[in-house]
């Protein structure tokens, strides 16, 4: 049996990184040349410990980063002023780009549009609670008041 290093992701034998033992042949004919693997020495070994602890730590940054900012988004207010009728009712909606703009303007924030989820269009004046997915399973809820131009 030979060792190898996986690249990327194989179904049948690992996640990337992993070190796996299979067939020489098996090796040599599908895995290298589909660069999904390489044989394994001493030294590519020890350097994809070394990228394997490098993206764990990064994962782990990204993912208290992204609690940091959950918690700061938590605490903020948003105020969108959009023209509206004598009854309240909007002239059109406040949409996912506007609740984004505000973001930037009051935190400096950068926020992709996708994620803001609206269950439904603002399309009247007052308090809204709009959800925003800072990242995978990172979620915050913004208190946005919606005030008549």
């Amino acid at each position: 049996m030979a060792q190898a290093i996986l690249l990327q992701e194989v179904e049948t034998l690992g996640e990337r990184g992993d070190v796996v033992d299979v067939a020489p042949g098996y090796l040599r004919n599908y895995l290298a040349p589909r660069k999904l693997a390489q044989p394994a020495t001493p030294a590519s070994i020890a350097e994809s410990h070394r990228r394997r602890e490098r993206e764990e730590r990064a994962a782990s940054e990204a993912a208290e980063k992204a609690q940091d900012t959950a918690a700061l988004l938590k605490r903020t207010v948003l105020t969108i002023a959009h023209q509206a009728g004598e009854d309240g009712r909007l002239f059109g909606s406040v949409t996912a780009q506007d609740v984004v703009d505000a973001v930037r303007q009051a935190r400096d924030l950068r926020l992709d549009r996708r994620k803001v989820l609206l269950r439904e269009p603002i399309k009247s004046t007052g308090t809204h609670m709009v959800e925003v997915e800072i990242s995978e399973g990172v979620t915050a809820e913004i208190k946005t008041i919606v005030t008549a131009e």
